[in-house]
């Protein structure tokens, strides 16, 4: 075979046209500090301790993943004394505000992009245990912890999971009593189940934790509370009263040092209780604002929404390095010849890659305007936002992680055999990335908690007799929308239409289930055993208002920008994820919103809109604003990464 036939690599940008701003979309999709964003993606893209490497002609950084545990796990806390010596953090805990909120969100995501271990150890020391001391501590905790937590000269952890309960925090079973005699409390794990389990940091590094544990007075259980505890000197030797233990080698997050900490009777002082919700004097007296228990125990964990809102947003942008690396490699890969004598075709001209990336694109495109709206409303939030937040960031989180996997294992199959090298990122990504569905709440458990709160505004609705508020669910107050017939393509294109059946769909979802708890309910059964009965129409309507929430937040955006090939744009890619969203949800032809031949023009549609977006399919992936070199080899030339001059060199 002569060297004329050998597959080349071509690079993409010379053959496909770019028919909008690219620069205007991604200002649109990031929303906020992009200027901070490139700072930080250059300071890590120069420094040789973030492991940059030459392959062909080109340089990316990444971790070495081929580093055991143990120097994955200095790796990235010397990573992390980087970023806090370069300023990076400054301000994150000492200063308020909605610019540092959303300037701590985007360098969150730059650090997500290049390695989710430091991400989650940066989460760890400022948003976990750093915001717990803000956010439930007061005045004097403030002053003792906030600058010492920001300049890294405490190392803190977040102890709130156990081997014996996870998203049930109310049953954690550690337990925390007073002694008036020495103003102490005593932090006590009773049993094997009580261990604190899978707290980040605790194995090797940390020095101080929070204790999430039941606070037991005078013999009355008073509920969760959070303390303040030490657990290693400055030497780095664990603390008496205290055992750690490690959790091991994990199918990702192998920088981060996961431990399980045991507590016999160790006593901390009085004032190492976090007081912002309650209290106990010297003398042993319990005291808070708020009688309430179940009231209490909301206000004490609204706090802890930040994780969701870090974790959602922090998902897309691993879905965009693996939609930006399959992408380009089908914009440069060919196979098979549909003719004799003809060229081969290239991997994204074939209707059927385009239906596996382009749908992909759209969502993540909607999901982002999603994950903007939360962000700016958890940046302005107020206790009467609370339960809003609380609402939308389960739905989100739990959408736009299990968005962000699924994603992850179609790009990894759409590089065939290149997916699977460590060093392309698409397929190593997914295990790095999988904790997201179970952490920060399990996201089926979430979603159950959307349907419940929808139950309860519903129900507040008929009660009180007043109309619907809040959570876009004005829609409750008109009469049900009809669907035609007969869907036509003006139809399934028309805002109007995507409006109507994911309003009728999240309506009727919420009526059949509102009446199902009831049902369950008349024939004896508590409310709680009603909701667990109730799970399919409960997931059904969790994903019908997680739906809603993104296509509404998706035409916000777009009115935002005027007329020209952006809005035309956005229009496309808003459409194709309402219709994918149609097609793909089997509760659409369940419940009778789509007729079986209705469905049949759906799915014609859906082709439609991929073939009229592959021409932009390039310009797309670019706007999402990732550097080339935190992308991989495969999103280039990877012909010339893979050729024997590379080997050598």
């Amino acid at each position: 075979m002569g060297s004329s036939t050998c597959s080349t690599y071509s690079d993409p940008h010379l053959a496909e046209p770019i028919t909008f701003d690219t620069k205007e979309m991604r200002s649109l999709l990031d929303m906020h500090n992009v200027e901070d964003r490139d700072w930080l993606f250059n300071m890590i893209s120069q420094s040789s301790l973030f492991n940059p490497r030459k392959v062909g002609s080109r340089v990316f950084v990444s971790p070495d993943y081929n580093q055991s545990m143990e120097e994955q796990r200095v790796m990235t806390r010397k990573r992390l004394r980087y970023l806090i010596d370069h300023g990076v953090f400054k301000g994150w805990i000492t200063e308020g505000g909605a610019e540092i909120a959303l300037k701590k969100i985007a360098f969150h995501d730059v650090v997500s992009v290049y390695d989710h271990s430091l991400a989650v150890v940066v989460g760890a020391q400022y948003f976990l245990w750093g915001g717990a001391i803000q956010f439930f501590g007061t005045k004097r905790h403030h002053d003792k912890w906030l600058k010492v937590t920001e300049d890294y000269g405490v190392k803190g952890c977040f102890a709130m999971t156990e081997l014996g309960h996870g998203s049930n925090v109310r049953g954690i079973e550690t337990v925390t009593t007073y002694d008036p005699n020495a103003e102490e409390f005593v932090i006590n794990t009773p049993c094997e189940s009580a261990q604190k389990y899978w707290i980040g940091g605790a194995a090797n590094h940390a020095t101080h934790t929070i204790v999430f544990s039941q606070l037991n007075i005078n013999g009355k259980d008073q509920g969760v509370h959070a303390f303040i505890a030490q657990i290693r000197d400055e030497d780095g030797n664990v603390c008496p009263n205290v055992r750690i233990a490690d959790c091991g080698h994990k199918i990702g997050l192998n920088g981060v040092d996961n431990g399980r900490i045991w507590f016999d009777h160790l006593r901390i002082p009085r004032e190492n209780l976090l007081n912002s919700v309650a209290d106990v004097s010297p003398e042993g007296q319990y005291l808070s604002a708020i009688d309430n228990p179940d009231q209490r125990f909301a206000a004490f964990l609204a706090p802890l929404t930040s994780g969701r809102v870090n974790i959602a947003v922090s998902a897309l942008y691993i879905a965009k390095v693996g939609l930006a690396t399959a992408t380009r490699y089908s914009l440069s890969r060919r196979a098979f010849s549909l003719s004799p004598n003809e060229p081969e075709v290239l991997l994204l001209d074939y209707p059927s890659h385009q239906r596996r990336l382009l749908p992909l694109i759209a969502k993540t495109y909607a999901m982002s305007f999603a994950g903007n709206y939360l962000k700016s409303i958890y940046v302005k939030r107020t206790p009467e936002t609370n339960k809003t937040i609380h609402v939308v960031s389960s739905a989100l989180k739990a959408t736009l992680t299990w968005h962000n996997m699924r994603t992850l294992q179609e790009c990894r199959e759409a590089c065939g055999g290149q997916g699977l090298k460590t060093e392309n990122r698409v397929g190593h990504l997914k295990g790095e990335y999988d904790v997201q569905l179970t952490f920060e709440g399990d996201n089926n458990v979430l979603m159950q908690q959307v349907s419940k709160a929808l139950f309860g505004e519903c129900m507040a609705s008929q009660k009180l007799k007043r109309p619907f508020k809040g959570l876009w669910l004005e829609h409750m107050n008109s009469p049900s929308p009809l669907i035609p017939s007969q869907l036509t393509s003006s139809d399934l294109r028309s805002c109007e239409f995507q409006m109507d059946i994911f309003y009728l769909r999240e309506r009727d979802l919420l009526n059949r289930f509102v009446a199902e708890v009831s049902e369950q309910q008349k024939q004896g059964r508590s409310k709680e055993q009603a909701f667990v009965l109730s799970y399919q129409l409960a997931e059904d309507l969790g994903r019908a208002f997680a739906d809603k929430a993104i296509l509404l937040t998706s035409l916000e955006a777009e009115a935002n920008v005027t007329a020209g090939p952006l809005k035309e744009i956005l229009g496309l890619l808003r459409t194709l994820y309402a219709l994918i969203i149609l097609e793909e949800d089997v509760s659409f032809l369940r419940y009778g919103y789509l007729t079986v031949e209705n469905a049949a023009v759906v799915r014609q549609e859906v082709i439609k809109l991929c073939s009229e977006l592959r021409p932009h399919a390039l310009a797309l992936v670019s706007s999402f604003g990732i550097p080339d070199a935190f992308l991989s080899p495969l999103a280039f030339d990877w012909v010339d990464a893979n050729a024997w001059s590379s080997v050598q060199s």
